[in-house]
């Protein structure tokens, strides 16, 4: 797979730009806010409908402009197609494939597969539960476009169901502030029985697409997990190994925002969550949400479900978030992102690998070893701020960025 040619209309910092591209490696070289990063940004764009640097696609349009449109032509085999993307902040986004309107834009989703490298990766290893959350559902979404509608009605559901909890928790303050002005005790919230059956049918829609999605997860997590080991060995060979875990709060009793402890990334609840004296998924999602009720009534959250989980990353006996020096924990992310690139080329087909800004992070030592891992690729993309940052193993086309315009010099 590559990608032949991008165009990009009132596209970030680009009110047009043309690139005829070609497989090996292509560098995008120029100062820092020169649009460099623009360019890989839109091609991500193309694989995910998301970007890598915002949450919101309003940032993507041009200043004054009241859409942005990118256009790509993908090669995969002997066959070619033409991924149209029209971005509306505010309103429904559009897209064509090879020139025809299709009926939501996730269809076109697969059609070009990225595995993106960037300076954000870091906090793989260092951030939030939701960062490797995002990890693992987008990965799911470029294996199996169908998930991309799993997790969008998962996030429905979600927002839901946790819009009603937040009402009855602000009912239930709102009756403990009666109970105490009146002295009844007898004083009980309106409308506490349709809340209770309410939110019986929200846990099933929960539970359902939940299931759905943490089974996929799990999955994932298994096939990474040796991928992943193999990578950090490559890239760290003096490192103690690194290991993969996926803790769900069906396991922890509601949240995963507690530090991990030592020794407890050696293993992983895909080996237990299905087992459980033969419960589905599902059945055990809706018994904890029953579990829970009363917690999440009182805080005005669901607390329970995928929205929550964490993959946990080890390095030996410890965890490595809190644990990992810098070196170490650049060296996971680039493995994680390295395992994703393994697994797609095992479904057939090599992604187009993005490298954004990458090596200006590294030492020497993983620069090179990284270079070497990627070169074989079928195309590399690569963004730096000055010639030297590309490495001598990935010298290919090249291409200035400076004042708006793109130039191509090799």
């Amino acid at each position: 797979m590559h990608v032949a040619h991008l165009s990009l209309t009132d596209f970030r910092s680009y009110a047009s730009v043309e690139l005829g591209l070609e497989p090996g490696v292509t560098a995008f070289v120029g100062p820092n806010g020169q649009g460099k990063t623009n360019l890989v940004e839109a091609l991500g764009y193309v694989a995910t409908q998301s970007s890598h640097r915002v949450a919101t696609d309003a940032p993507l349009v041009r200043q004054g402009a009241s859409r942005a449109i990118v256009r790509c032509a993908v090669h995969r085999d002997d066959r070619r197609a033409l991924v149209e993307l029209e971005i509306n902040p505010g309103r429904a986004n559009r897209a064509r494939l090879n020139r025809s309107p299709v009926s939501r834009p996730r269809d076109v989703i697969g059609l070009l597969r990225t595995v993106l490298f960037a300076p954000e990766d870091l906090s793989l290893a260092k951030g939030d539960p939701s960062e490797r959350r995002r990890f693992l559902d987008d990965l799911l979404v470029a294996r199996t476009p169908r998930f991309a509608g799993v997790r969008a009605d998962y996030d429905r559901v979600l927002k839901q169901r946790s819009a009603l909890l937040r009402t009855a928790a602000q009912a239930r303050r709102g009756s403990r502030s009666a109970r105490r002005a009146e002295g009844d005790s007898g004083f009980a919230a309106a409308g506490a029985g349709d809340v209770t059956s309410t939110l019986e049918v929200w846990d099933a829609h929960l539970a359902r697409h939940g299931a759905e999605l943490l089974r996929a997860r799990l999955d994932l997590v298994e096939a990474l997990r040796p991928l992943v080991a193999g990578a950090y060995a490559a890239l760290a060979p003096t490192s103690a190994p690194a290991s993969l875990a996926y803790r769900s709060t069906l396991s922890t009793g509601g949240d995963t925002a507690e530090e991990e402890t030592p020794g407890e990334t050696g293993s992983s609840d895909a080996q237990t969550l299905s087992t459980d004296l033969g419960k589905t998924l599902e059945e055990r999602l809706r018994e904890r949400l029953l579990e829970m009720r009363s917690a999440e009534l009182e805080r005005g959250v669901t607390l329970v479900g995928p929205h929550r989980d964490d993959l946990i990353l080890g390095l030996g006996d410890l965890p490595a978030r809190g644990y990992a020096s810098h070196g170490e924990s650049w060296s996971f992310a680039l493995a994680l992102r390295l395992a994703a690139y393994d697994l797609l080329r095992a479904d057939g087909g090599d992604p187009v690998l993005i490298l954004d800004d990458v090596f200006a992070e590294l030492d020497s030592q993983r620069r090179r070893r990284l270079a070497e891992i990627v070169a074989p690729a079928e195309q590399v993309l690569i963004t730096a701020a000055v010639p030297d940052d590309v490495p001598p193993e990935l010298a290919g086309a090249r291409f200035d960025v400076a004042e708006g315009r793109v130039t191509r010099v090799r």
